[in-house]
């Protein structure tokens, strides 16, 4: 079989925006005020614990739940998701078990607005685009738990979509499979989807996403371009390490003079120092020098979005 490529390019740029989304349950308040915007040719990291929001704005966005306040805007003119195709790759799986995967994915298909001959060519399309053309007959039941995630993967692309919402989207794939994917998903934002990716493996995050939003209890706590966000919170500080101090003693020596060193690496001997407003960074080297510190690196503290996470919403 010939792959038919039917990933379609996007002619016009798009920005699709959330503004001011309340939403409640009987007397419970889920989403207080949600923001946030996401542009086609970049991916939106959309982060948040556990039961912080997350679920209730993204079936607000797909039209399932209707907002209580605000409003949902594509290119400044009120959205409707039944005018769009959306492809939602939930966390949990939403396949029959007992059916076989090609004709389920044409039944999805179908439901999706896809005629049967169109839908059976997309389902066949992405089987063999990802690695499973080999099953199309088999009960999804006894495919691999990666395989069974490779369908629904298949499922949520079934349509070409223009907005693609990912949840968990490397849940169960091997190396080999996530690779597959990882390129997938680059072609969709080159492609000028809206991306969104939802996911607790920050790295991931970071590969794709350009922009984030954290949201916790249901407000947004962070967003923005995720490159400007790290560099505000690196800012006037600085990563050490050194080959004749444990990090204990770099501790101890650099306490005064500087506002906080926090121990980063036990092993490598790496600490975090925080200047005080005004030091600078060739003053505090300097020092070091002065105080006959073997320096092996010295360099701007650039956190991981593990880092920015933790500190945004770890302690709540």
């Amino acid at each position: 079989m010939v792959l038919r490529k039917i990933i379609e390019s996007r002619g016009d740029f798009m920005i699709l925006e959330l503004k001011n989304i309340h939403k409640s349950f009987s007397d419970v308040q889920v989403l207080h005020g949600v923001s946030f915007s996401i542009t086609s040719g970049k991916a939106l990291g959309f982060l948040g614990r556990n039961g912080a929001g997350k679920t209730t704005t993204i079936r607000i966005l797909m039209g399932l739940f209707d907002a209580n306040q605000g409003e949902i805007l594509l290119n400044g003119q009120r959205f409707n998701p039944r005018e769009h195709s959306i492809g939602y790759l939930p966390e949990e799986r939403g396949l029959y078990p007992k059916q076989k995967v090609l004709e389920q994915l044409t039944y999805f298909g179908q439901l999706r607005g896809l005629n049967n001959k169109q839908a059976k060519e997309n389902g066949l399309y992405w089987l063999e685009r990802l690695g499973i053309l080999d099953y199309k007959d088999k009960r999804l039941e006894t495919l691999s738990k990666g395989n069974q995630q490779k369908v629904q993967i298949a499922e949520t692309l079934l349509c070409n979509p223009d907005i693609v919402i990912l949840d968990e989207p490397f849940s169960g794939l091997d190396p080999v499979n996530s690779q597959i994917l990882k390129d997938i998903i680059n072609e969709l934002i080159k492609k000028g989807c809206l991306v969104i990716f939802s996911s607790h493996q920050m790295s991931y995050v970071e590969e794709f996403c350009q922009e984030i939003a954290l949201i916790d209890k249901g407000n947004i706590v962070l967003t923005g371009d995720l490159k400007s966000i790290k560099k505000e919170y690196g800012m006037n500080r600085i990563t050490l390490n050194s080959t004749n101090q444990s990090v204990h003693e770099l501790k101890n020596i650099l306490s005064t003079g500087v506002k906080d060193v926090k121990i980063i690496d036990t092993k490598n001997k790496g600490v975090i120092i925080e200047l005080l407003n005004g030091k600078s960074k060739n003053r505090l080297l300097h020092d070091l020098l002065d105080l006959n510190i073997d320096i092996e690196n010295f360099s701007i503290y650039e956190p991981s979005l593990t880092d920015i996470f933790v500190q945004k919403v770890g302690d709540n």
